[in-house]
């Protein structure tokens, strides 16, 4: 098989090597996606999600009657809130009580919901959180509108939290932006597809989850290193976090994992193990059967039994096992990213989150 592109390796830090701590019986943030096991904690945490939930309430209330059912929708969903928790953790690196660390919790989610909405357009998804999306209920144009309406709001609160905070997040902004333009009108000629796929990773996913960790830490207070520490730490997770549901989508039993196997393949939505697929045909050494199931995903896959044969088939393929590296690498470089940090339990925390994206890859 051709090489895949891997992030630089690195020896300072904990490797996401060691298997996670096994959770508590913790509030809510443990049930969020990250590990959190020291009680006091999660207690915190707990509470200051709340006071994010009310305050994302307040902050999608519109006086106009159309407006707010709309802008209100996704919110009212619920969600995993990932984010703000986030935001949340980094903020116990210095003062997590500080003002600034909750109002950026809520301005991450704001900016997360208002993606979705455009998302949604453009990926034409029927459902968000379990509820139909903005678009099937109000139509393309209000989605939009909305999205935009939620991304002013967040413009609006974070101008609040000071220059560099705005700095940070109209950048943010527009990698999200060009991170969505790129996925969209997919790699120029002769540019690698796999390189290409990553960058989209790293900025249409990856640079919300890096702002969300780094204006935890910058707003409480944390030193400056820290706050580069879990900046760097949310740009490698976030990509670990997509290349492992990739993988997800080829090898994952549905009733365990909570995600339909093939649902991406169905949709013919660009995917790591297709993508290295691609490639190694492309180089000429491919096999007839590579280039026989490269032709199969490329066609009808609406059959069950299809779909089920093509699943088969690319989970039996080494780049299926590539992919895995590629995102167990890019999850135990996101725990090095850590060295920085104070012994304690935001960095275990963080570690094992990193280690559950390992995990979840293999």
């Amino acid at each position: 098989m051709t090489s895949v592109p891997l992030p630089p390796q690195t020896t300072t830090g904990t490797s996401a090597s060691a298997p996670p701590a096994a959770p508590t019986d913790l509030p809510d943030p443990t049930a969020l996606g990250l590990p959190i096991t020291d009680p006091e904690l999660a207690s915190r945490l707990a509470d200051r999600l709340t006071v994010v939930d009310d305050a994302l309430s307040e902050a999608v209330t519109s006086a106009d009657k159309l407006a707010d059912g709309a802008s209100r929708h996704l919110v009212d969903a619920g969600g995993k809130r990932f984010r703000p928790l986030l935001t949340l953790l980094t903020g116990e690196l210095g003062d997590g009580a500080a003002p600034g660390v909750v109002d950026a919790a809520v301005v991450v989610e704001l900016t997360q919901v208002a993606s979705l909405y455009h998302d949604d357009v453009m990926d034409s998804a029927p459902m968000r959180r379990g509820a139909p999306a903005v678009h099937m209920v109000w139509g393309n144009s209000v989605a939009i509108l909305v999205g935009d309406m939620l991304f002013a709001r967040a413009s609006a609160r974070v101008a609040e939290l000071g220059p560099e905070a705005v700095i940070l997040q109209s950048r943010t902004f527009e990698r999200m932006c060009l991170g969505q333009l790129h996925e969209t009108m997919g790699p120029d000629d002769g540019e690698d597809a796999v390189a290409h796929y990553l960058q989209v990773l790293s900025d249409k996913t990856a640079s919300l989850l890096s702002a969300s960790a780094r204006l935890g830490a910058m707003l409480s207070g944390a030193p400056k290193e820290q706050v580069e520490a879990v900046g760097a730490f949310g740009e490698k997770v976030g990509v670990a976090f997509q290349l492992a549901d990739d993988v997800l989508d080829v090898a994952s039993e549905g009733e365990t994992s909570g995600k339909t196997p093939g649902t991406d393949l169905r949709e013919h939505v660009p995917t790591m193990p297709v993508l290295l697929l691609r490639r190694h045909v492309a180089s000429g050494s491919a096999t007839d059967d590579d280039r026989d199931l490269l032709e199969t995903l490329d066609g009808d896959l609406s059959s069950d039994e299809v779909l089920t044969a093509a699943l088969e088939r690319l989970r039996a393929h080494p780049v299926l096992a590539d992919t895995r590296e590629l995102a167990v690498r890019w999850a135990r470089e996101a725990a090095a990213e850590l060295a920085p940090l104070p012994d304690g339990p935001v960095k275990d925390s963080l570690e094992q989150f990193a280690q559950a994206l390992a995990d979840r890859a293999v």
